[in-house]
């Protein structure tokens, strides 16, 4: 009985640290681009985008785990677009009735979580397939490794763009008697690719060095 459920931790373990690292979406499987650069001038909103993908990702596993055993092969896609579009317009209806500057602010990228291939992903290669317990959990794991990785990336180019984080002043501009000259490129597209690039090649030296 101890095997059988320290087996069972070390399968729910495994399944949530692979979506902060081994297979982060975004860091290692280079899925959801979309929102990585286009909501991430700030940490503010790519946090909320983050939680909004948190949210679909495990309600949509749980329904699809659910009826997996109910699944014809030529209307599972069919099914899981559905599943996973009534969960964005529960966010994103959400995000417009209690946040609507927030909402505003992020534009048409909520809606378009429908077809974030993320989603998509963890609904054919592990909900589909596997129980409540290990979809639910990989469901959290991938989402806040989706999360964490904007907010890294958001973080960076927040603070280099306007010196603060969170809306918080850090550095203290030149411009208001300080030391720090903002880097107005970092909160352009231009600062997304970059920096994405230089975390991209981070990961990349520490994937090498480990193996």
């Amino acid at each position: 009985m101890a095997s059988n459920s320290e087996a069972r931790a070390g399968i729910y373990g495994d399944t949530f640290l692979a979506g902060l690292w081994r297979e982060n979406p975004v860091l290692r499987l280079l899925l959801g681009m979309c929102p990585t650069l286009a909501v991430t001038a700030a940490v503010k909103p790519a946090f909320t985008m983050g939680c909004c993908v948190i949210f679909v990702l495990v309600c949509s596993n749980i329904i699809v785990s659910l009826m997996r055993n109910l699944l014809k092969p030529h209307l599972r896609i069919l099914m899981f677009t559905l599943t996973i579009s009534t969960f964005v317009t529960i966010a994103d209806l959400f995000l417009k009735a209690y946040v609507p500057r927030m909402s505003e602010m992020l534009g048409p990228y909520v809606p378009l979580i429908i077809v974030n291939c993320i989603i998509i992903c963890r609904a054919e290669a592990c909900a589909s397939k596997n129980g409540l317990a290990v979809s639910v959990i990989d469901a959290i794991g991938m989402g806040v490794g989706f999360t964490l990785t904007l907010c890294v990336l958001a973080g960076v180019r927040e603070l280099l763009a306007t010196g603060a984080i969170f809306e918080i002043q850090i550095l203290a501009l030149q411009k208001e008697g300080g030391w720090f000259v903002a880097w107005a490129a970092m909160g352009m597209p231009v600062g997304a690719f970059l920096t994405l690039g230089l975390m991209l090649g981070l990961v990349n030296i520490i994937s090498k060095g480990r193996t």
